[in-house]
C-alpha cells in the first residue's frame, strides 16, 4: 500500500463534533487505501481514551498533548514574528521532529493536511505532493469574528483575518489541491485567492444516515407537555455561543409568549458563561453535555440553527435533516445546503421573522413529518461519494 502522512490539528475521534467528523471519516476511508503514518493534537485530556482506536487505522503515529491555555500565550509570539497568532499556537518541536524523521525513514511522498494551520510542518519540505483540507476559510471567520467584537478584540481579530489569507494563500500555492466543505465556500476562497483558482475545489461533509436514523428506538429526554425546540453543538465554540444568545434573546422570547408549553434546549458539551446564563430565562434549557444527541433530535418539535457566523455546510443541520427534522436557520447555517421547494430547510435571519415562522411550524399538523429531508441528504450528502472523490484527488 502506499504512504500518505495525514496532519491533522485535532485527534479524529470521537466524531462527536464538526471537524471531527469529517477527519475521522477521512482517516477511515484513507486506511482501506493507504498506509497512513498520522500526526495530531489533543486539546482535551478526556480525548486520550480514544488513542489505541485512532491508531487501529494507522502505520503509525504521532499524537501530542495541546493545552489550550498554554497555547494562546504561545499565539502571542506572533504579534512580534508578523505571523498569524493561529501558527504558533500549534507550533511544536515533537510534532516537527516526527515529521521530519518519519519523512526520511518511510520515504513519504504524499501528505494530506486536514486545517490550514498544520501545513507549517511541511511547507519547507521539497518533493511532497501535498492536498490541504482547509475545510472551511478559516481567515473569513476571523474576518466576521471582528464585526461582531469591540476594539481592541476587533483589531485582533482583523488582523488575524489578514495574516492567515496571507498564510493560506501562501499554502495553496505549495498544494495540488486546496479543498473545502462545499462548492460555495470553494468559490468564496477562488474569489480571495484568484491566481490558484484552478487549484481550489471541494468535497461535502457526509452524514452516517444508519447512525442519524428516525426508525430506531430512542428514549424521550423531554417532558410530555414540553414542546421541544432544539439546537445543538458544542457549547465552548464562539460561533455557536453567539447563535444560542440571540436566539434565545432576540426570537425565542415572542415564541414562549404565544405558546408557554415552548422550551428552547441548547444541546452541547462546555457550556460556556454566556450559555449557562441563559437557564435564568423562561422557557431556555442548557444540558451540557449528553451521551447521544439522537435523542434530543428524535423528539424535538422543530431544530434551530440560528448561527451569525458560519462558513461551509453546519453537520448539525445534515444529522437534523437525517433525522427527519424540520429545520429553521439563518442563510449563514445554511449556506451549502441547497434548499428547494421539496424539503423543510427554512431560512430567516430576521428575529421577528423569524419567530413568527417558527411558531408557525410548531402548530402545523404535520410538524414532524420531514421524510423529504431524509432522502435528501442520502442522495447528496454521503461520506461515501464524498471520501471516494477525496481519494481520487491524492490518486
Amino acid at each position: 500500500m502506499e504512504k500518505l502522512l495525514f496532519l491533522v490539528h485535532r485527534l479524529p475521534y470521537p466524531p462527536n463534533k464538526g471537524d471531527k467528523i469529517r477527519s475521522f471519516h477521512f482517516l477511515k476511508a484513507l486506511s482501506q487505501q493507504y498506509e497512513i503514518y498520522l500526526g495530531t493534537f489533543v486539546d482535551d485530556p478526556e480525548d486520550w481514551q480514544y488513542e489505541q482506536t485512532v491508531q487501529s487505522y494507522c502505520q503509525e503515529t504521532c499524537i501530542v498533548s495541546l493545552n489550550p491555555r498554554i497555547s494562546k500565550v504561545k499565539s502571542l509570539t506572533g504579534l512580534l514574528s508578523g505571523q498569524a497568532l493561529s501558527l504558533p499556537y500549534y507550533k511544536n518541536k515533537e510534532m516537527q521532529d516526527w515529521i521530519d524523521q518519519i519523512l526520511k525513514s518511510a520515504a513519504i511522498k504524499k501528505v494530506l493536511i486536514f486545517s490550514s494551520v498544520m501545513a507549517q510542518f511541511v511547507l519547507n519540505k521539497q518533493n511532497l505532493e501535498i492536498i490541504t483540507d482547509y475545510v472551511d476559510v478559516d481567515s473569513d471567520k476571523w474576518r466576521q469574528y471582528a464585526l461582531k467584537k469591540r476594539w481592541p478584540e476587533s483589531w485582533i481579530y482583523r488582523r488575524e483575518s489578514e495574516k492567515l489569507l496571507s498564510f493560506e494563500r501562501q499554502v495553496v500555492s505549495r498544494s495540488i489541491s486546496g479543498i473545502f466543505v462545499s462548492e460555495q465556500e470553494a468559490a468564496h476562497f477562488q474569489a480571495l485567492v484568484p491566481e490558484y483558482k484552478d487549484r481550489i475545489s471541494f468535497v461535502n461533509n457526509g452524514v452516517d444516515t444508519d447512525y442519524f436514523s428516525p426508525l430506531l428506538n430512542y428514549p424521550s429526554p423531554y417532558q410530555a407537555s414540553e414542546t421541544p425546540i432544539v439546537f445543538t453543538g458544542a457549547m465552548d465554540y464562539w460561533a455557536n455561543v453567539d447563535a444560542v444568545v440571540w436566539f434565545a434573546k432576540a426570537v425565542f422570547p415572542a415564541i414562549y409568549s404565544k405558546d408557554p408549553s415552548a422550551r428552547f434546549y441548547i444541546v452541547g458539551s462546555k457550556p460556556a458563561k454566556d450559555v449557562q446564563a441563559l437557564i435564568e430565562l423562561p422557557g431556555i434549557v442548557v444540558t451540557g453535555r449528553v451521551e447521544d444527541v439522537r435523542p434530543y433530535l428524535a423528539f424535538a418539535a422543530l431544530v434551530v440553527a440560528p448561527l451569525r457566523i458560519a462558513r461551509g455546510i453546519q453537520n448539525k443541520v445534515l444529522e437534523a435533516m437525517a433525522m427527519e427534522k424540520t429545520v429553521l436557520g439563518t442563510a449563514a447555517a445554511i449556506e451549502g445546503i441547497p434548499v428547494n421547494d421539496q424539503i423543510r430547510v427554512f431560512i430567516e435571519d430576521d428575529p421577528l421573522q423569524s419567530a413568527q415562522l417558527a411558531s408557525h411550524l410548531l402548530t402545523e399538523k404535520d410538524r414532524n413529518k420531514a421524510e423529504s429531508n431524509r432522502q435528501f441528504v442520502i442522495d447528496h450528502f454521503s461520506w461515501y461519494s464524498s471520501t471516494e472523490k477525496l481519494i481520487s484527488m491524492i490518486n
